[in-house]
C-alpha cells in the first residue's frame, strides 16, 4: 500500500495558486469574432485549387492564406499588416462552396479587406480613387442615365477610353455597357407602380381560379444594373411574378454593395446596406418577401449583410430573400407550366447558359437547365463550371484585365463549342464577360421564362 499523502488538489476545479492570471491570447474585441470559423481550418487547401485568381495569378497567395492564417497573424502579432495581396481576391465567394468545414472565407476575406482599405490604403492613391467609383457604380450611373445618349457615346470614345486606362486604370479593352433610354423605376413610376401591379396580380389570381384576395406580395430588389442598363430584366420580372398572381412592390433601395465588399469599402456598402434593410425589413413585417434578379444582390442580402453588418432587421431580410425563379420554383409551379408551353420568335434559340458563382454559393446553379431542359422551341446547354472571370469590378482594373481573361478562356471555349450562339445567365457583370470574350448576345433566364408562360 502507498506511503504517499492525500492533497486538497481538485481535479474538478484546478489548483492555480491565489496569483496566476491566465494569459489573454485572443482578447475581448467589439468586431466580429471570427475565431470559431478559423479554428474550423485544418488546411487542406481545397479553397486554394478552387481559386480562379490564383489558377492564373502565381504571386496571389490564395483563400486559405487570405482568410484563416491573416486572422490568426493579426490576431497574435501586434505589428501584423494586411498582406497587401488581398487586393486580388476576387469575392467570387467560390471558396466558401468548396470548404469541407464550412469556414467563413468570404467574410474573412472582406473583414481583411475592409481593414486594409481603411487602415493602410493610401486615399490619395490612384488605386483607391479608381476603387471608388468603381465600387459606386450606382451613383455614377445614376448621373449618366440622365443624359443615355450622351453618356453611351461618351464612355466608349476611344480617346476618353484611353485616358482612363491611363490616369485611372480603369481598361480600355472592354466596351461600357449602354445605359437605358428610360429606367427601370421610370418605365415603373409611369406605368402605376404598385397600384397596378396589385391590379394586375388580382386579374390573375381570378384567371388561375385563386381567391382574389390570396396573400401573395413581393418587393423587388432590382439593382443597379436591371435599373440603369437593363430594365427589360426588371419588367420580365414583374410580367412574371403577376403572371403568377403576386403583387409587386420596388421599394426604396440602394447598391447591394456587391462591387463595395470586393473594393473592401465596407462603410460605403454599410450606408447602403441600411437604407436597403430598413425599406425590405418593413416590407418583410408586412408580408412580404424579397426577391432579387442578380443573384449577387440576392447573395449580398441573405448572407454577406447578416455576416458584415449589425443592422436592426437584417436577419429577417436575409431570411425571406430570394432570388426570381428560385422563388417561383419553391412556391409555384413554374415548371409545370413550362412544360406546356412554346418558345417561337426572338426567343426561340439554342442557348449557351453560364450559372455564377454566386449562383453556385447559393445551390442555384442548375435550376435555369433544369427549368427550361423540356421548353418546345428552346434548347440550354450548361457550359461548365468555370468563374467567368470578371467577378464584377475585379475585370475592369487595367493590372487584372488579362488575368480575368484568362480565367474566363475554359468558359469561353465552352460557349464556342455550344450548339447555340446566344448566352444566358442571371448575372450582369458575368454577361458582359460572356459578350465580350464571344460576341454573343446574352439574354437573362427572367426574359425566356415571360416568353413562355406569359399572354
Amino acid at each position: 500500500m502507498s506511503d504517499a499523502q492525500p492533497t486538497d488538489f481538485d481535479p474538478v476545479e484546478p489548483n492555480t495558486g491565489e496569483d496566476f492570471e491566465p494569459v489573454e491570447v485572443f482578447p475581448d474585441s467589439d468586431d466580429f469574432d471570427l475565431r470559431p470559423g478559423a479554428d474550423s481550418c485544418y488546411k487542406c487547401s481545397v479553397c486554394d485549387t478552387n481559386c480562379p485568381v490564383a489558377e492564373v495569378d502565381d504571386d496571389f497567395p490564395g483563400p486559405k492564406f487570405q482568410g484563416p492564417e491573416q486572422w490568426r497573424l493579426k490576431q497574435t502579432d501586434d505589428g501584423y499588416e494586411i498582406d497587401d495581396s488581398v487586393m486580388s481576391c476576387s469575392n467570387c465567394m467560390r471558396c466558401d462552396s468548396a470548404c469541407p468545414s464550412g469556414v467563413p472565407l468570404s467574410q474573412m476575406h472582406n473583414t481583411a479587406r475592409g481593414e486594409y482599405v481603411e487602415e493602410q490604403m493610401d486615399k490619395l492613391s490612384v488605386e483607391y480613387v479608381r476603387n471608388r467609383i468603381l465600387s459606386n457604380y450606382r451613383l455614377s450611373a445614376s448621373i449618366a442615365s440622365k443624359v443615355p445618349r450622351l453618356a453611351n457615346f461618351a464612355m466608349n470614345f476611344g480617346p476618353a477610353r484611353w485616358v482612363m486606362e491611363k490616369t485611372m486604370g480603369v481598361t480600355s479593352e472592354r466596351d461600357f455597357p449602354e445605359f437605358a433610354q428610360q429606367t427601370f423605376r421610370e418605365w415603373w413610376a409611369a406605368r402605376g407602380g404598385a397600384d397596378a401591379s396589385r391590379e394586375n396580380a388580382i386579374e390573375s389570381r381570378e384567371r388561375r381560379g385563386e381567391p382574389a384576395d390570396a396573400d401573395k406580395k413581393v418587393a423587388y430588389f432590382h439593382g443597379c444594373y436591371s435599373n440603369y442598363n437593363t430594365p427589360e430584366v426588371g419588367k420580365a420580372m414583374v410580367h412574371v411574378f403577376e403572371h403568377f398572381g403576386y403583387e409587386v412592390v420596388a421599394p426604396e433601395q440602394k447598391c447591394s454593395g456587391t462591387p463595395m465588399f470586393a473594393n473592401g469599402m465596407l462603410d460605403d456598402a454599410r450606408r447602403h446596406a441600411e437604407v436597403n434593410v430598413s425599406s425590405m425589413s418593413d416590407l418583410v413585417e408586412q408580408g412580404y418577401d424579397a426577391i432579387a434578379s442578380c443573384t449577387s444582390c440576392s447573395m449580398a442580402l441573405r448572407q454577406e449583410y447578416p455576416e458584415l453588418f449589425d443592422i436592426d432587421g437584417i436577419e429577417d431580410v436575409a431570411s425571406n430573400t430570394y432570388e426570381a425563379i428560385e422563388y417561383l420554383r419553391i412556391h409555384e409551379d413554374v415548371k409545370g407550366e413550362i412544360e406546356s408551353a412554346e418558345v417561337s420568335g426572338e426567343l426561340a434559340e439554342e442557348f449557351a447558359y453560364h450559372a455564377p458563382c454566386h449562383a453556385r454559393n447559393q445551390g442555384l446553379e442548375r435550376q435555369a437547365v433544369e427549368l427550361f431542359r423540356d421548353l418546345d422551341g428552346v434548347g440550354v446547354e450548361d457550359v461548365g463550371d468555370s468563374c467567368s472571370g470578371i467577378s464584377g469590378t475585379y475585370g475592369w482594373k487595367e493590372e487584372k484585365y488579362e488575368k480575368s481573361m484568362e480565367i474566363g478562356d475554359e468558359m469561353f471555349e465552352h460557349m464556342e463549342h455550344a450548339e447555340g450562339e446566344t448566352g444566358m445567365t442571371e448575372c450582369p457583370t458575368c454577361a458582359m464577360q460572356m459578350e465580350h470574350g464571344t460576341g454573343y448576345e446574352i439574354r437573362h433566364p427572367l426574359e425566356l421564362v415571360e416568353a413562355a408562360v406569359v399572354e
